[in-house]
């Protein structure tokens, strides 16, 4: 528990560096079982950057995590990394970026996230990325936030969950006002048309 505690001393950063608007990237400590995801993220990341924009993400060096990281550094954009102290353990944290913190809680890393994003990106995952992406447009349905929420739809990875989405609305427990708000992307050029509108964002509160 102290080598934690001293990691976490020595890692987290309570000041924020970056001079860039940075958008939340929600994605997978694995990189999956198709090169295509690999591919796709790492072209955003860097499509990101040139655009102007930082991210924000999860603070791993493994998977998809660790891959639009070091692209989008690459591609001179900043990145910030956001990863509890517990789970150190599992991913392992990157040391190339503008920022790193280390977090209490879960709720803490998304909480940061969410407040130092300006718009949010679903790439393909597992459990906990779809439990972020679903979270946030939660607290979107419930006025906490107006910033944009992005599905990217990478071959046809969420196909499932957008007609699950459908089908909440159709069965009347799902507000179509509010399914709408969560937007579906199958290329990257339209993510970079919805950044290209985002405006100043509003106060975040949780």
């Amino acid at each position: 528990m102290n080598s934690i505690l001293q990691m976490t001393e020595k890692l987290n950063n309570p000041s924020p560096k970056t001079t860039q608007p940075l958008v939340a990237l929600y994605c997978g400590s694995r990189s999956g079982n198709n090169p295509i995801y690999k591919e796709k993220a790492i072209a955003l990341a860097q499509g990101i950057a040139a655009h102007g924009f930082g991210i924000v993400y999860g603070g791993a060096s493994i998977g998809l995590m660790g891959q639009v990281a070091d692209a989008a550094v690459q591609q001179g954009g900043e990145a910030v990394g956001v990863i509890p102290e517990f789970m150190l353990d599992y991913e392992i944290a990157h040391h190339n970026l503008t920022e790193l913190h280390v977090v209490r809680s879960m709720h803490e890393r998304k909480a940061m996230m969410a407040e130092r994003a300006s718009a949010f990106v679903a790439l393909p995952g597992g459990l906990g990325t779809f439990e972020e992406i679903l979270e946030i447009a939660t607290w979107g349905q419930l006025n906490q936030h107006q910033k944009p929420m992005i599905l990217y739809n990478v071959n046809g990875f969420y196909n499932a969950l957008i007609a699950q989405l459908d089908h909440a609305v159709q069965e009347g427990f799902l507000p179509p006002q509010h399914r709408a708000k969560l937007i579906v992307c199958n290329a990257s050029q339209q993510i970079f048309s919805v950044l290209k509108n985002l405006s100043c964002p509003k106060q975040f509160v949780v």
